[in-house]
C-alpha cells in the first residue's frame, strides 16, 4: 500500500490525485477480496459440516437442544476460521496480528475465569460420546435419582420422582458412579424376608417361590428365585427375586409393592413369623417409706 505524501515537492495536481486514485483502487480491491474470501470460506464451512454434524447427531439420538448448541458453536468457529483465513487471502498481515493477540488474550481470560464452566462443557461433551445413559432414563447418584429430561453440553436436567427438577452440573456426572437401572432390557427385583428360626425354611422358600410367579409384571425367563443369605440375631434371611422387563421406575416400585404384600400375607395365613427387633428388660421394684423407689435388682436382656 503506498502513502500520499503530505508535500507535493513540485509535483502536479494531476500527479497527486493519481497516486490517490491508485491508492484508493488497492485499498479498494484488497477489500474486495478479504469480503470475498470471507463470504465464500464462511457459507462453504457452514454448508460443510453443519449438515454432517446434525445428521450424526441425530443418528446418535442426542436431543433437540444439544444440537442447537452444537450448530451455534460450528457457526462460530466457521465465523473466526474464515476471518483468519479471509486476512490470510487479502494479505491483511495487521489484522492477522491484531486478531491472534486477541484470540490469545481471550483464551487466556476465559480460562482462568469459566474453569468450572469448561469442565461441565467437556463433561458434557464425554457425556454425549460415552452414553452413560439418554434422555428419559431413570438414574441413580450421589444418593439421588430421577428421570433425565435434558442433556446440555453444560448441565443435565433430571426429573425427581417428587415432580422436582433438579439442574445438575454435567461434571457431577461424569466424575462420579450414575447407575442406570434401566440401560437393560431386564431388570432384577430383590427383597429380603426374614422369619423366624423355628419356622420351616423349606415351606417359606416355596411361599416366595409361588408369590414370586403370581405377581403380576414379572417374567418368566429370568426365573424367579429364593435363597438362603442371612442368619441375624433374631430371623433367618431368605432373598426372593424376580424379574422385569422394559423396565421404568413405576414399574420396579409396584412390583416389588406387590411381591412383598402377597408373600407377607400367605406368611400370615400360613402361621409364619417375620420376628422384629425387640428389647425385653426383667427384674423387680421395691418402694421404700422414706425414699422414692429403689430397683433392687436389674436385668436386661437384648433380642435384636
Amino acid at each position: 500500500m503506498h502513502s500520499i505524501p503530505l508535500q507535493s515537492d513540485g509535483w502536479s495536481i494531476g500527479e497527486l490525485l493519481e497516486q490517490s486514485q491508485g491508492t484508493v483502487l488497492e485499498a479498494l480491491g484488497t477489500m474486495i477480496t478479504f469480503v470475498a474470501a470471507f463470504v465464500l470460506l464462511y457459507y462453504g464451512l457452514k454448508r460443510l459440516f453443519k449438515p454432517r454434524l446434525r445428521h450424526v447427531l441425530q443418528a446418535r439420538d442426542v436431543n433437540a437442544t444439544v444440537i442447537s448448541l452444537s450448530m451455534s458453536i460450528t457457526e462460530v468457529a466457521a465465523l473466526l476460521i474464515s476471518i483468519a483465513a479471509a486476512s490470510a487471502i487479502a494479505d491483511f498481515g495487521v489484522v492477522m496480528s491484531a486478531f491472534a493477540t486477541l484470540t490469545g488474550a481471550v483464551a487466556l481470560a476465559v480460562g482462568f475465569a469459566a474453569q468450572d464452566i469448561i469442565s461441565n462443557f467437556v463433561s458434557g461433551i464425554f457425556i454425549l460420546r460415552d452414553e452413560p445413559f439418554h434422555v428419559g432414563d431413570w438414574i441413580e447418584w450421589n444418593g439421588m435419582e430421577g428421570v433425565v429430561r435434558d442433556v446440555q453440553l453444560r448441565t443435565t436436567k433430571i426429573e425427581t420422582f417428587d415432580n422436582e427438577v433438579i439442574t445438575v452440573p454435567n461434571s457431577q456426572l461424569a466424575n462420579n458412579p450414575v447407575t442406570n437401572p434401566v440401560s437393560n432390557d431386564e431388570l432384577r427385583i430383590k427383597f429380603l424376608f426374614g422369619i423366624d428360626y423355628d419356622d420351616d425354611i423349606e415351606q417359606a422358600k416355596q411361599i416366595i417361590l409361588e408369590e414370586a410367579r403370581h405377581t403380576q409384571g414379572t417374567i418368566s425367563n429370568p426365573s424367579p428365585a429364593v435363597r438362603l443369605t442371612e442368619l441375624g440375631d433374631s430371623y433367618v434371611g431368605l432373598t426372593g427375586t424376580v424379574w422385569i422387563d422394559e423396565p421404568t421406575h413405576g414399574d420396579y416400585v409396584k412390583v416389588r409393592s406387590d411381591f412383598v404384600q402377597a408373600v407377607k400375607e400367605r406368611f400370615d395365613a400360613d402361621g409364619i413369623d417375620m420376628p422384629y427387633p425387640f428389647t425385653e428388660l426383667t427384674g423387680e421394684v421395691t418402694v421404700s417409706e422414706h425414699a422414692g423407689p429403689v430397683t433392687s435388682q436389674r436385668d436386661a436382656s437384648v433380642n435384636d
